[in-house]
């Protein structure tokens, strides 16, 4: 298959990178790069650790590499994977390969693009197709290009290849430059914007502590329809962003963990509890804030919340 074909270099390099951690520990959990999933990954870890006697541990990956080492072993547990954003990958190793196992219990998220509450009064904007307007797009020129700025995601996460697909349905790629970066960066701009009362637009999406620390206002689109909505993703094909569109709003998003189908034979407990765990978006937006906001160390908060949260923990392990 095309994915696998695109990703060997990356699994044979996950494979090697994991293949210690492996040894060391019982299971491993994929952690990629943003909040929440950060966070789940600690929960997990300590209510695996506290209850089923098990060592757990967290390493870094991209959600591509985290399905391959479910698959080939080096790793057993993705703890939130944003469905439709992977669908590819869960078509891949769900689906067709059955190497990968997923929650049913997903948890409700939005992605969208929004504005501060002053952006959206200074400028006007509502609607998302409002960027395409070569003199709104000047109110988020930056650098002086003539181009607005628009922060669409961080490298590496499928939403950000979507987000290229939409503004080119939507045709603001021709009036705003499309910024990929770091989701600590981008939302310290967003921080400095509404310090300095200065316009920015950026991707949004919950659950997420954004929208408690901020009066944020969503841009308008057109509901969703699965007719409009083509979306390849690059591991499928070379041509993906020329043969995709999605000039709509996203569907719902849901998140759900993930698992290497393998735990049901050599730790069908772990297996048993990865099916079982239900969270919601209140639950996982206010565990993101603690971590981000607050600055409370992961580890810490997540015993704690195990602790605090007793009956709904031993629901997961029944």
């Amino acid at each position: 298959m095309k994915l696998k074909n695109l990703l060997a270099t990356a699994a044979a390099a996950a494979a090697i990178s994991f293949s210690g951690a492996v040894y060391a520990a019982d299971l491993v959990i994929g952690v990629p790069n943003w909040p929440s999933v950060r966070v789940t990954a600690h929960v997990i870890k300590v209510v695996m650790e506290d209850n089923l006697g098990l060592e757990v541990e967290l390493q870094n990956a991209t959600n591509p590499v985290v399905f391959e080492a479910m698959d080939s072993g080096a790793m057993q547990v993705h703890p939130e994977v944003w469905m439709p954003n992977q669908v590819n990958l869960n078509n891949t190793f769900v689906k067709e390969k059955g190497t990968v196992r997923m929650n049913p219990n997903g948890v409700a998220g939005d992605q969208a693009m929004c504005v501060t509450k002053g952006t959206a009064e200074r400028t006007g904007i509502s609607n998302l197709s409002d960027l395409t307007d070569p003199d709104m797009a000047k109110n988020f020129d930056t650098d002086g290009d003539g181009m607005g700025e628009i922060w669409i995601g961080a490298a590496g996460w499928a939403s950000t290849n979507v987000e290229k697909i939409r503004a080119k349905s939507y045709g603001y790629d021709q009036t705003m430059f499309l910024k990929e970066m770091d989701e600590t960066l981008a939302l310290a701009e967003v921080d400095n914007a509404v310090a300095q009362n200065t316009d920015i637009v950026f991707f949004c999406y919950t659950p997420h502590h954004m929208f408690a620390l901020h009066d944020l206002v969503i841009l308008k689109e057109p509901a969703h329809d699965a007719a409009k909505w083509n979306v390849i993703q690059p591991t499928d094909d070379p041509e993906w962003l020329e043969k995709s569109e999605a000039g709509v709003a996203w569907s719902t998003a849901f998140l759900h963990i993930h698992y290497a189908s393998a735990l049901e034979n050599d730790y069908p407990s772990a297996a048993a509890l990865l099916s079982q765990i239900k969270l919601d978006t209140a639950a996982v937006s206010a565990m993101t804030y603690a971590l981000v906001v607050e600055k409370q160390d992961p580890e810490a908060y997540a015993k704690k919340w195990v602790a605090e949260h007793g009956a709904l923990v031993d629901s997961w392990l029944q």
